[in-house]
């Protein structure tokens, strides 16, 4: 079990990146997953977002990486979320999970993502087509 990578950043992300990351020889299955920014949401045309994390958003990171990490299926995993202005097609959130099967490596990449987007202090401002916006995940 190996957190290979985790980072909050401004830097464009690459899923290629995370899953080269991760390769092991041990690993007979890597699953990666991309979020991308849409251009729509709720039936309004989307425009673009600004992600802002709180000063804990790496350590809360890392804490949920190093969890999932513990899972004995684990050989290597890496978790990255972008913050600052995103455009339509931009990876706010990059994954990649090496396991020995795939029965696994699906699981835990999607266990991965459910658990940042669920604990993860970063906030979500969308602006519209229409001229509005709106915080989502905002307290």
């Amino acid at each position: 079990m190996n957190v290979v990578h985790t980072a909050v950043t401004t830097q464009p992300l690459s899923v290629a990146d995370h899953e080269a990351a991760v390769a092991h020889p041990a690993a007979g299955a890597v699953v990666s997953f991309a979020g991308v920014v849409r251009d729509h949401d709720g039936g309004r045309g989307v425009v673009r977002l600004v992600y802002e994390a709180h000063p804990s958003a790496e350590a809360v990171l890392a804490e949920v990486a190093q969890e999932i990490a513990k899972d004995p299926a684990v050989v290597a995993l890496a978790v990255s979320h972008r913050v600052g202005d995103l455009g339509i097609g931009d990876v706010a959130l990059a994954a990649a999970v090496a396991t020995a099967h795939r029965a696994e490596a699906f699981a835990l990449c999607a266990r991965l993502v459910d658990e940042v987007k669920a604990r993860l202090p970063v906030w979500k401002h969308q602006f519209f087509t229409d001229g509005t916006d709106e915080w989502v995940n905002s307290p």
